[in-house]
């Protein structure tokens, strides 16, 4: 079954030729799992892709490695274990520690060092490692394990961002962002291929939802393929912009360009690799391309603004939860009443669909319909989320993988310690400074009453000054919620 694109709707049947029959491979490719500057080196980080349950951590060499998250000994997780002085990669349960490659290389309950030795040369003491890369700031890692993985992995390059090569200082890339997403990849993807809800979800942030809802066409700019994927531009755009594309290269970037009229670029740089049924992770960042007189465009409305790199991650709720509060139920929705052909349930009659439904084409035709899970994995969803504590959960998704905001968050609850201690101090002085001046007032006033004697003007300015301490003290405790949780509703956002 192929699709037919016209303006007017869109068909089930067609006679559309299909150029490239082979079907998409899942495991043969490089995924984006971590970025590099927010991992803690000193101990492994768990995490999950495709389904697997994998372990990174950095050797001696101070190269990042992937395993999976188990020891061959008894199958305890090397996620919970440690990494050694030695640059290797201890089990917590038994002591069994693995070089870069995964080798045994020792085995301390072994009786002596000549049977240890032997042990350690067996294949099935050896942990099962992945290929890694890291490029642009990104740690990658080949979904398949092996001799084979290893070769073919080299042959492939991870969809990195052109631009980002460019060393000419044209280029400014703003800060990495990472969030697990309680969505599947797929519904990630549809989603970023259809523009015509940004002004409408996003209400606040990128337009008005009143306003800002508009007619567009779009039209294809690169025919679709299995391996590269596709592309469609936007008509009409806004008069200072040339030219807007998403383009969407599999298995994990959607690359979407703003060239503007005065020579400028905008590229929003969104990567999804798909964890497990129901969730993915998402690595992204703005990069601004300056025109020839060396002005920088405008980014992605505020999140653009100079901010320090975990102000910018934790404000990401905000933009990323106004997708969020709907798409994890929507999947859900669309998984039980499209399970055979998405769309036996849907209705889109416009053509600011026609990328989203290209997207389906492919991931129908192309893909095998979905994400191939690993073996052992079935791909049911999860059920919904009822708990907006638990979907909006900052904590869990990013803040405990993020030494970035690990960091910034102890320093935001000293701070916060700090100024509730000073406006207690402040107070305390000003209630001295008043007493001292009441008691002097009474000795040289024999007529004057303590009671009666008004407040200094010390006391005041030590009380405005507690009230002012205490004020910051807790905004600095409300910022710091949303390194754990940001709730939201769209019926609350006018």
């Amino acid at each position: 079954m192929s699709i037919e694109i016209n303006l007017s709707g869109y068909e089930k049947n067609s006679t559309e030729p299909v150029r490239d029959e082979e079907l998409f491979s899942w495991a043969k490719q490089w995924y984006p799992v971590a970025v590099v500057d927010y991992l803690d080196p000193s101990r492994p980080h768990g995490i999950e892709l495709l389904g697997k349950n994998l372990v990174l951590w950095r050797d001696g060499s101070q190269k990042w490695r992937c395993f999976d998250d188990f020891c061959p000994h008894r199958l305890a997780p090397l996620s919970e274990g440690r990494v050694e002085s030695d640059g290797t990669l201890m089990c917590a349960y038994h002591a069994w520690r693995f070089d870069s490659h995964g080798k045994c290389v020792s085995i301390p309950q072994t009786e002596n060092k000549q049977l240890e030795a032997k042990h350690c040369q067996n294949s099935k003491s050896w942990a099962t490692s992945y290929p890694t890369q890291e490029r642009q700031g990104l740690l990658w890692v080949w979904a398949e394990s092996g001799n084979q993985a290893q070769l073919e992995s080299q042959l492939r390059s991870p969809r990195i961002i052109p631009e980002l090569e460019d060393n000419s200082g044209k280029v400014v890339k703003l800060y990495w962002y990472i969030r697990d997403l309680p969505y599947g990849w797929d519904s990630f993807m549809e989603n970023v291929a259809d523009p015509a809800h940004v002004p409408v979800s996003h209400h606040g942030i990128m337009g008005s939802r009143y306003e800002d809802a508009k007619y567009y066409d779009m039209i294809r700019v690169k025919e679709i393929s299995t391996q590269e994927g596709f592309s469609f531009g936007i008509t009409p755009t806004t008069a200072n912009v040339k030219q807007a594309i998403h383009d969407f290269q599999p298995p994990c970037h959607m690359k979407i360009t703003s060239d503007f009229v005065d020579g400028g670029k905008f590229i929003l740089a969104l990567y999804a690799s798909p964890t497990k049924p129901g969730w993915c992770r998402h690595i992204g960042c703005q990069v601004l391309v300056k025109n020839d007189r060396g002005k920088i465009p405008k980014g992605l409305a505020f999140f653009a603004l100079p901010m320090p790199t975990w102000l910018g991650h934790i404000l990401a709720s905000l933009f990323l939860h106004q997708d969020l509060v709907f798409l994890h139920y929507q999947e859900k929705i669309v998984a039980q009443r499209c399970p055979d052909d998405w769309l036996d349930g849907v209705y889109t009659p416009n053509p600011q669909d026609k990328m989203i439904i290209t997207f389906r084409k492919w991931l129908h035709k192309r893909a095998g319909g979905g994400v191939a899970w690993a073996e052992g994995v079935t791909g049911e969803l999860p059920p919904p989320e009822r708990d907006k504590q638990k979907l909006f959960d900052v904590w869990t998704t990013h803040t405990k993988d993020c030494q970035v905001c690990q960091n910034a968050l102890k320093n935001i609850n000293r701070a916060t310690i700090f100024l509730y201690a000073a406006a207690i101090a402040c107070f305390g002085f000003g209630v001295v400074l008043d007493a001292r001046a009441t008691a002097l007032k009474a000795t040289f006033d024999n007529s004057a009453s303590i009671l009666t004697i008004a407040p200094s003007g010390g006391f005041w300015w030590a009380l405005v000054g507690s009230i002012l301490l205490a004020t910051l003290g807790y905004q600095l405790k409300r910022l710091s919620r949303l390194f754990y949780v940001y709730e939201f509703n769209h019926s609350h956002n006018d």
